[in-house]
């Protein structure tokens, strides 16, 4: 009986967690490359932050950038003056 309710458990739990790992892969967004700030600036006209904190070095904007750390790692290309803000206007 106890090895029954050992390989019963054990089931159980590899199941389960086999379960939440295709969920937590299945909740992650997938990130877009843009070729350009112009593409870029159609969909977030004030560009990508990496953190809601980093301030910008340039000055004024006109617009407030979205905050996505993923978003930004992908498209840092586009950060020319390297203040953690891609594309910013």
């Amino acid at each position: 009986m106890k090895r029954l309710f050992t390989v019963v458990l054990s089931f159980t739990l590899v199941f389960s967690l086999s379960f939440y790992t295709t969920q937590v892969e299945a909740a992650s967004p997938k990130t877009k490359t843009y070729a350009n700030c112009k593409e870029l600036n159609k969909v977030y006209p004030g560009g990508v932050a990496r953190s809601a904190s980093i301030k910008n070095k340039g000055g004024k904007t006109k617009y407030k950038p979205f905050v996505s750390q993923a978003l930004y790692d992908t498209n840092k290309k586009s950060d020319r003056d390297k203040d953690l803000i891609a594309c910013e206007r």
